[in-house]
């Protein structure tokens, strides 16, 4: 039943800005309410196939004849199609994923080409040749559980929708580090969002205001204690997130628009951020000066930025589609330059994310990224001869609808020893979709619907049991995992 109310939810999501244009404040009230009703209505038993998709037919003809015609929901470029095809698609979408009567409820089974209900588990206890689990990897192993990949991401419960920042874009949120409840989104609006999801009603902490212009991105410390931003107003900005306090305010240099930035892992008072003049510079947030030597340039504007997870390797994205490695010294911040690879000729590098491995099938360094147009690559880390320089190697592509946004992609935080591995990714049809990175074929593990608009962004809490994704019109939903 979470499935039905689920596409239900979506249906009603990308008709939310046709029933007031003067009041956003409503939709998102509206599909709040929804939302509730529609769980409270999941409670109470399940419908028959047949009458579910009779309902969610009948449903979305009459929201296409209520409100006309509505163009792909999320795309930057207007499509032409009724909203009854745009709600088929969506049905037939959803309609790999059915309820499993012998599955606890909420948890659902993928009847995707490539799988069966009796295929067996893969043993949790294999591992690859030469990997040496680790306590963290032991712990991961044993919070994930021994569950099917569909079973693990089954989210489907809306636990919140937070529309503070509504009508302006979220390119980014994140949980703070190893805290399930602790949430930062920024938006294009120019503030940043401290939210608490729990104890008590989930609530908006303290807003983040001194930005003159958007704010395109920014970083938790690993200790929770500051919040580092990236504005287009040219500034970066170091805050205290507890009271909201701005400590430091720090200009670039050339006055460029700052458009990505990342912490030091090994040194959190080194932070890099990335410049729309192609530069990355190494800044130390005690003094707000650069770091001596922490400087390099890239062919085109700096979109994205990542550190592997040791700290030496600094990955950093372009809109011309390349990605360039430097080596960076964690106690001066000096920056060597590395390697340079073109992924994406023409397009842009919205995202990057660093894993020391994705899964027991795959020990190696991994890089997950969001090129556009159109692909999310996962590439593995390899050391190039002669040379030694980080090097990449593409492992598997999945297809995204990616065209103008600055999408962003994780990896699921708990994969370690799980039979196969999952990355979760935004998309342009207003979609997140899970990604079984293991799979040669059929690899949609899950897809999850709601937003009316573009998803540019998605983050996992540390233990997996939340999911928080947002969109081109400044709505950010928490989701819920299913639980046994």
């Amino acid at each position: 039943m979470a499935a039905v109310w689920q596409q239900v939810l979506a249906v009603d999501a990308r008709y939310a800005a046709y029933r007031s244009p003067r009041c956003p404040q409503f939709r998102t009230q509206y599909v709040r309410r929804r939302s509730q009703l529609l769980r409270e209505r999941a409670q109470g038993g399940a419908l028959e196939g047949g009458t579910r998709r009779w309902y969610l037919r009948l449903r979305a003809r009459l929201l296409a004849q209520r409100y006309g015609a509505l163009s792909e929901a999320g795309s930057c470029r207007a499509h032409s199609g009724s909203a009854l095809r745009a709600s088929r698609t969506t049905l037939d979408r959803m309609e790999d994923f059915e309820e499993d009567p012998r599955a606890p409820r909420g948890h659902r089974r993928s009847l995707s080409r490539g799988s069966h209900p009796g295929a067996p588990r893969g043993s949790t206890d294999e591992r690859p040749p030469g990997v040496v689990p680790t306590p963290l990897a032991e712990a991961s192993r044993a919070m994930a559980g021994d569950t099917t990949l569909s079973e693990n991401y089954a989210f489907a419960g809306v636990y919140h929708v937070f529309d503070q920042h509504t009508d302006s874009a979220v390119p980014k949120v994140q949980f703070a580090h190893d805290d399930r409840h602790l949430l930062a989104c920024c938006s294009l609006d120019g503030t940043i969002s401290v939210c608490r999801l729990a104890p008590g009603p989930p609530a908006v902490l303290r807003v983040l205001r001194g930005h003159d212009g958007g704010v395109a991105d920014f970083a938790w410390s690993l200790s929770n204690d500051v919040l580092v931003s990236a504005s287009l107003d040219g500034t970066l900005r170091l805050w205290a997130p507890n009271d909201g306090r701005c400590i430091r305010r720090v200009p670039d240099p050339d006055g460029a628009a700052l458009l990505c930035c990342a912490f030091q892992p090994l040194n959190n008072n080194l932070t890099v951020v990335g410049s729309a003049r192609h530069m990355v510079r190494v800044v130390n947030i005690s003094t707000g000066k650069a770091a001596r030597g922490g400087a390099g340039r890239l062919p085109g504007r700096v979109l994205a930025l990542c550190f592997d997870a040791p700290g030496r390797v600094l990955w950093a994205g372009d809109d011309r589609g390349s990605i360039s490695s430097f080596l960076c010294d964690p106690g001066t911040g000096r920056l060597t330059k590395a390697s340079r690879v073109v992924v994406q000729a023409g397009g842009s590098i919205t995202s990057l994310s660093a894993r020391a491995w994705a899964s027991r099938e795959a020990p190696d360094p991994s890089l997950l990224v969001n090129a556009c147009p159109d692909r999310l690559l996962l590439f593995r880390v390899v050391e190039e001869e002669g040379s030694g320089a980080p090097g990449l190697r593409l492992r598997r592509s999945f297809p995204t609808r990616h065209r103008e946004q600055p999408l962003r992609s994780c990896f699921c935080p708990l994969m370690s020893f799980r039979q196969g591995a999952c990355v979760v990714t935004g998309s342009e049809d207003a979609c997140v979709h899970f990604f079984d990175v293991g799979r040669s074929a059929r690899a949609t593990v899950n897809t999850l619907q709601g937003h009316g608009h573009a998803v540019l962004a998605v983050a996992f809490n540390c233990d997996e049991s939340l999911l928080a994704s947002s969109d081109a019109a400044g709505t950010v939903i928490v989701w819920r995992r299913q639980h046994a």
